[in-house]
């Protein structure tokens, strides 16, 4: 816990204040869509927060994951005055946003009734918490600052990139540009593969169960692990950390500079993808008694090569 909150500190406050320090500093345009785009940002946020408390469904934000990084690509890329480096990065991210929106879509994350849906099954574990079980005022707290502002925030920095890159307004694509836009894609893709297969193994294994059918192997292990699954223990958090990390690297094509102040979303997002995975995997441990020997057999993020 330390040692997260210490790297939290260091990407919040180090890494911007530093880069932005030694580097180039923001242009006035930068600035003024830095701030409005913030408004945008913050109201989206706010959304969320009331519609969660009124409908108390905490999946507002899981519902808004995909599609707000599409508004902000856009308008930013608008009103950089359509920068051809911008349109790219802009058109990748609508990519990613309607693959990403159409699986959540799918699992019944979304309904004609906007405020209801599927909510990430971790929010009613976390209720139970002492800190929050009979608390409600600590758990509306945790649903403002955590759940509607930070991961909000964060949705919103990891694709300020594209901002980034109007420091190298006069830099025209080339063939990094087109690499970097290959790779992207690549791991798009990757993304695609592990969440059809979990939806698959899913879809699967509660048919049986509905059904009053006994689950044999592979089902009765309760968690999938096979294809991308055998390979990693979350190849779609790899994969989604990885294109935002690529999308951070078109804004070090356009600059020439390897650090600059867009690096925070990336690396929050880097932080928030571990947490989340470790609370992911205390709950599944507790729940399927074979998951401690797959967490021992198979990688996190990467395959184990020995």
């Amino acid at each position: 816990m330390l040692r997260t909150i210490l790297i939290l500190l260091f990407s919040i406050i180090v890494v911007p204040f530093t880069s932005i320090y030694f580097g180039e500093p923001l242009s006035d345009t930068q600035i003024t869509i830095l701030k409005k785009s913030t408004y945008i940002a913050l109201a989206i946020a706010l959304a969320c927060f009331i519609v969660s408390e009124i409908s108390k469904n905490y999946s507002q934000t899981d519902k808004v994951w995909s599609i707000a990084p599409i508004i902000y690509a856009w308008y930013i890329t608008a009103s950089g005055e359509w920068n051809e480096r911008m349109i790219l990065m802009a058109v990748l991210v609508t990519i990613w946003g309607v693959r990403l929106t159409y699986n959540f879509g799918r699992r019944g994350g979304y309904c004609w009734k906007f405020w209801i849906g599927e909510e990430d099954y971790r929010w009613a574990v976390l209720r139970e918490n002492t800190i929050f079980k009979n608390k409600p005022w600590n758990w509306r707290l945790f649903n403002l600052f955590f759940i509607s502002l930070y991961q909000n925030g964060l949705i919103y920095i990891f694709t300020l990139p594209i901002l980034a890159v109007l420091t190298g307004v006069d830099k025209p694509l080339g063939i990094f540009d087109i690499l970097l836009s290959i790779t992207f894609l690549f791991f798009v893709i990757i993304e695609t593969m592990a969440d059809h297969q979990q939806w698959t193994f899913q879809s699967k294994k509660y048919a049986l169960i509905n059904a009053g059918k006994p689950l044999e192997e592979p089902y009765s292990k309760g968690f999938v692990d096979a294809g991308l699954w055998g390979k990693m223990r979350h190849p779609n958090y790899m994969a989604e950390q990885a294109i935002w990390v690529i999308f951070y690297l078109f804004s070090v094509v356009a600059t020439g500079a390897w650090i600059n102040w867009s690096m925070i979303g990336s690396l929050l997002l880097l932080i928030l993808f571990y947490n989340s995975s470790n609370f992911s995997e205390e709950i599944s441990a507790k729940k399927y008694p074979l998951y401690a020997a797959y967490q021992n057999k198979v990688g996190r993020f990467l395959p184990k090569l020995f």
